[in-house]
């Protein structure tokens, strides 16, 4: 019996034709397993992911597999978009028993009676090759174990408890930093950047988006490493958005590059990717004066409302690597497609030179992926390079599409509503917020049940929210606040900070769980300090409820985000470039970052304007109506006035407060560089 038909889950619903017994991870199928004495067989993946359509083909819609499987486990299938903790759980076992990172699918063998692992893998395929067992010789050699060797598989377990152990507690075991960790941190990404196409060298490449956002922090700065910054973050963004990363035609990023020169992608589009890239390449417009990079923001900014908007108006999560025809069939181009969209023959002629058509085809030997050649226009403005791109999209749009994963994901969208508000503020385009709007109407009325935050908008089944859900909410919010005041959403923010402060924090040692105590997660909760993907929660968290603190005058939100912070000094004083964003939040907690508070009806706020629109680009600047209710108090007591005024503060110390917008303008010019 298969029990997958009605998941809420894309990926999941996708196995549902498996004569694989599957069960979703519940309490019933785990007492089951228990009661059978079987080993759980748990495959975790997402439902773009093109490995797990590829054992999925070769194994589970196999009768004989199936029936191996079903025989002598009790097979769970999971989503790790739904349960990211579990994912991380057993991530983080399979980097400890094989020494290398894991990936998607991840294949787990559990002992019943404590969801320890007995053995972890990731693809497996159907017969031996590149060095990787058939699926049905682990399967044989597990059970086999499972029946005649109970006694080293127990060792096995006690063994890895251990190390979990251990492993905690080392976690902020260092109380200082032996080194000026933006330096360090700054050498050790020289040390693996590639002078000739950006990021890090080799294959596979990942756009580090966390890592972006600090090499601009440096290429703003005064610092002697600033040129340095400056030439490796132009290096990327061109090389990611010139290449095969980023989709010229529809606009947005791709996963990530196959190969060192990024040409050829993954061709999944994840939301997260592009919510977390737009900012950047917006900062990077101002900084080094790119109205291209503004373009690209420009044209992800219409992916996600084209693509990815759903009816509630929050944005799915993904578009799946393959459609039908194969995975990248529907981005890549022949001569005859080529042809069919563009008939004008000068514009044909001037597609194949922009995008390098001329030369050898560089996907499977028989098409081409687009990226830009030498010379060509990164999002042209003029009328033949946009005929070309629009006659390009229209003829891409009849073609089968690949599949969009529905899933409204709280911290997901959290990190696209806060990327458009930084994306709006730093390229002054207003017009950007609407859709942030949008997408956090829709998660207060889909996540938020009760007072409690939801990790999906769209599910009546959704676990509570995790760590990231929490602080990246918190961040969106905040980011929000800075535009419009909303007090709906203040009482928002101010009730996710206490709950992280409740529920997540890790007391006895500082920063905060990915998961609380109700989400019940095997092998122990987890405190994280690096960047993956995604930036780290700890270090979002911290960054926020400093902020958030900072601006109500509330103490014990800035000591809890110290608290984070000091517990991730091990980190820095370790290997900074691998946690640029807890990097950026031990910089805002040495030194806090400005803050101004205007109180203003709303007839002087026209007065106000061009002051508001200059510290917008340099600071938080948050216009509070002059009667405005549900203040704490430190934050009522920086009262209105009449005809306005503004408070500039920096921690929880404010400059006198300022009665003319002329005044404003020359405080800014003289708190900035």
């Amino acid at each position: 019996m298969n029990r997958l038909a009605h998941a809420d889950s894309l990926y999941l619903r996708q196995h549902a034709d498996n004569p694989v017994d599957w069960w979703p991870w519940c309490d019933e199928a785990l007492r089951e397993a228990r009661q059978r004495d079987q080993p759980i067989l748990l495959s975790i993946g997402y439902a773009a992911c093109h490995w797990c359509h590829v054992m999925a083909h070769e194994s589970f819609e196999d009768a004989a597999t199936a029936a191996a499987m079903n025989a002598a486990y009790v097979c769970i299938k999971l989503d790790r978009e739904q349960r990211p903790d579990l994912d991380r759980a057993y991530q983080r076992a399979q980097q400890a028993l094989n020494g290398r990172p894991g990936g998607w699918p991840l294949t787990v063998f559990l002992d019943p009676h404590t969801l320890l692992p007995i053995f972890i893998g990731t693809y497996f395929p159907p017969t031996p090759r590149h060095g990787l067992p058939a699926f049905r010789q682990v399967l044989d050699g597990i059970a086999s174990a499972w029946r005649e060797q109970r006694d080293a598989i127990t060792r096995q377990g006690m063994q890895w408890q251990g190390w979990l152990a251990a492993s905690d507690d080392a976690v902020g075991a260092a109380s200082a930093l032996a080194a000026d960790p933006a330096a360090q941190a700054l050498a050790q990404i020289e040390a693996r950047f590639d002078a000739e196409h950006g990021g890090h060298r080799g294959a596979p490449k990942f756009p580090q988006a966390g890592e972006l956002e600090w090499l601009l922090d440096l290429a703003e700065s005064d610092r002697p490493e600033s040129a340095a910054a400056r030439r490796m973050l132009e290096t990327t963004l061109d090389g990611m958005a010139r290449g095969g990363l980023h989709d010229h035609l529809g606009g947005g990023f791709f996963r990530y590059c196959v190969d060192a020169d990024w040409g050829i992608p993954h061709f999944e589009k994840m939301l997260y990717d592009t919510a977390q890239l737009l900012p950047v390449y917006a900062r990077a417009a101002t900084l080094l004066q790119r109205d291209d990079y503004a373009r690209v923001v420009r044209l992800g900014a219409d992916w996600l409302q084209r693509e990815m908007r759903l009816g509630s108006d929050a944005w799915a999560s993904a578009l799946d690597a393959d459609s039908p025809g194969g995975e990248g069939a529907y981005y890549v181009w022949t001569p005859a497609t080529l042809a069919d969209a563009l008939p004008d023959a000068a514009l044909r002629a001037q597609a194949t030179h922009d995008f390098g058509l001329d030369r050898a085809p560089n996907f499977e030997g028989h098409a081409w992926h687009l990226r830009l050649a030498d010379g060509a226009t990164l999002v042209p403005t003029d009328s033949a390079g946009q005929s070309i791109r629009h006659g390009l999209l229209r003829a891409r749009q009849q073609r089968p599409p690949p599949a969009r994963d529905d899933k409204a994901l709280t911290a997901w969208n959290a990190l696209a509503i806060a990327g458009l508000c930084r994306a709006a503020r730093a390229l002054r385009a207003p017009d950007l917020l609407p859709a942030a709007e949008a997408a956090l109407a829709a998660l207060h009325a889909g996540a938020w049940r009760d007072g409690v935050l939801l990790a999906q908008a769209d599910s009546a089944s959704s676990a509570p929210g995790f760590l990231d859900d929490h602080a990246y909410l918190l961040d969106a919010l905040l980011e929000l606040l800075a535009w419009r005041w909303q007090t709906r959403d203040f009482a928002w923010a101010q009730a996710l900070a206490t709950t992280l402060c409740t529920a997540f924090e890790d007391h006895a040692h500082g920063g905060f769980f990915f998961s609380t105590t109700a989400h019940g997660t095997p092998l122990g909760r987890e405190r994280s300090f690096e960047d993956s993907s995604q930036p780290s929660g700890n270090a979002v968290a911290a960054s926020a409820l400093l902020r958030l603190g900072h601006l109500c005058g509330e103490s014990r939100w800035v000591d809890a985000a110290a608290r984070a912070i000091q517990a991730g000094l091990a980190v820095l004083a370790d290997y900074p470039a691998a946690a640029p964003s807890l990097l950026r939040a031990w910089r805002a907690w040495q030194q806090p970052e400005a803050q101004l508070i205007v109180r203003v009806s709303a007839q002087e706020q026209l007065l106000w304007n061009s002051a508001l629109e200059l510290a917008r680009v340099s600071l938080h600047a948050y216009v509070i109506p002059a009667d405005a209710a549900s203040l704490p108090p430190a934050l009522a007591a920086r009262a209105a006035v009449p005809g306005g005024v503004a408070y500039l503060c920096t921690g929880f110390t404010c400059q006198a407060p300022i009665t003319r917008p002329d005044q404003l303008i020359a405080a800014l010019a003289a708190a900035s560089p």
